[in-house]
């Protein structure tokens, strides 16, 4: 896929090395005296590390590149200093990455046991702000299965949280061996008795392929939802929208991608509400 990559001008660049510290990802090392992009999938593309060249080598271009992934980064991240995470998760906040900020609380919230006391405090002062807030804890509900024929029950099936898809984490135990139900945005809005139908005994993730950004990080939690947590069917819910498609494509290039075949269920609603397609795919 194509995106915003770090561009490293190798007669410019005269391997003072200034740039790498500044690459809180790690994604920049010097090799043979010079500075090179050692990971597609550590450089987030922001170019925190163009500030800082003094020779102007560094710059950003759009290209095919392997997705930026978030995990990866913190695992290496958790290996160097409290200062290297700390500067990670501002020059996160800095640029408005509240997506990928997330992941990498979630990450050092999973993992909180295997950090030194250091990090541990990090996660108690960074969790309760904006961006890394209770809003994006994860919690698991006990509710009753809602069903039935009669009038639409005012009960609300949802059995987790969170539940956008930037937000959610695979390795979520209420996620392992689940039926899971992948919504866009605007369906519950859009079609009646949405939670009796297509929420009730279902585990849900939502995303928007138009709006949302840094969806290429998609494909993979996919990918996990499948190979990692098992799911036992994937049922797909989308409007009859062009946008509404790139949702359906995420899924079928992690399918492809996976280890196993899982049973994908499409459902496409018109705007009015009524369905369109409802099929096993």
């Amino acid at each position: 896929m194509k995106r915003d990559m770090v561009r490293i001008d190798e007669e410019l660049c005269n391997g003072c090395g200034i740039c790498i510290p500044n690459c809180h990802e790690g994604a920049l090392q010097i090799v043979d005296g010079k500075a090179v992009l050692i990971s597609d999938l550590m450089c987030d593309g922001l170019g925190a590390c163009i500030g800082h060249c003094p020779e102007g080598a560094i710059t950003i271009e759009q290209r095919e590149a392997a997705p930026y992934n978030e995990v990866l980064v913190m695992e290496e991240m958790v290996q160097k200093s409290t200062n290297t995470i700390i500067a990670h998760l501002k020059h996160l906040k800095d640029h408005g990455e509240d997506g990928y900020f997330n992941e990498a609380v979630d990450y050092l919230l999973k993992h909180e046991s295997e950090l030194d006391h250091d990090v541990r405090n990090i996660i108690k002062n960074t969790t309760p702000h904006p961006g890394g807030c209770p809003g994006s804890a994860q919690s698991e509900f006990r509710r009753t299965e809602v069903g039935g024929t009669g009038p639409v029950s005012e009960e609300s099936a949802l059995s987790h949280w969170p539940v956008q898809l930037h937000l959610i984490n695979p390795g979520a135990s209420y996620f392992s061996n689940c039926d899971l139900l992948v919504a866009a945005d605007c369906t519950a809005f859009s079609m009646g008795g949405f939670h009796q139908k297509y929420i009730s005994g279902r585990k849900v993730v939502i995303a928007c392929p138009k709006l949302d950004h840094g969806t290429e990080i998609y494909v993979e939690k996919f990918r996990a939802l499948i190979d990692s947590a098992r799911v036992n069917t994937i049922t797909l819910v989308i409007m009859e929208v062009p946008c509404c498609g790139g949702l359906l494509s995420m899924i079928r290039q992690a399918m492809d991608m996976a280890t196993r075949k899982v049973p994908l269920k499409l459902v496409v609603a018109g705007t009015d509400g009524t369905i369109r397609r409802d099929e096993w795919i």
